[in-house]
């Protein structure tokens, strides 16, 4: 038995009578009101989902406002490949990375620091600066 390759009622798309009679499918009771109809009511999930700032909820300006972060962990384990890339550069025995330009503002102390490392950023955790001088590194705050 052969199979159609498109269903039936997407044939039919397009005609006015594809959902019976096409009194049924008229006006803005159909899709629930009208524009923002229903946002505070039957459209409620539909509002926490894709419009959290409408009514000013849900949304934390302080968590939006953070700085990007980037962790000590990550930096160390991908100085040599940003030596190759030449987004960082070498200064003696250590590496000198500057986090601005791989997009971040600040340096979070997660993970181990293998490597000595310069690491320039606009803010540093106690934890990140404790971890880079015990590596033998520094932690650099730069505006």
């Amino acid at each position: 038995m052969t199979v159609r390759r498109e269903k039936r009622h997407r044939k039919f798309r397009g005609r006015r009578t594809y959902h019976g009679s096409h009194k049924k499918w008229r006006g803005g009771g159909s899709r629930g009101g009208r524009g923002a109809a229903g946002l505070h009511k039957h459209k409620w999930t539909w509002t926490v989902i894709h419009d959290k700032e409408h009514f000013g909820r849900f949304v934390n300006k302080r968590f939006n406002a953070r700085m990007k972060t980037v962790s000590v962990d990550y930096l160390s384990k991908k100085a040599e490949i940003f030596l190759k890339e030449k987004i960082a550069e070498k200064e003696g025995n250590s590496i000198k990375i500057n986090v601005a330009k791989l997009g971040y503002e600040k340096v979070l102390g997660g993970g181990k620091v293998t490597l000595p490392l310069i690491v320039e950023a606009k803010a540093f955790s106690k934890s990140a600066e404790e971890k880079l001088t015990k590596a033998g590194g520094k932690a650099v705050k730069v505006e």
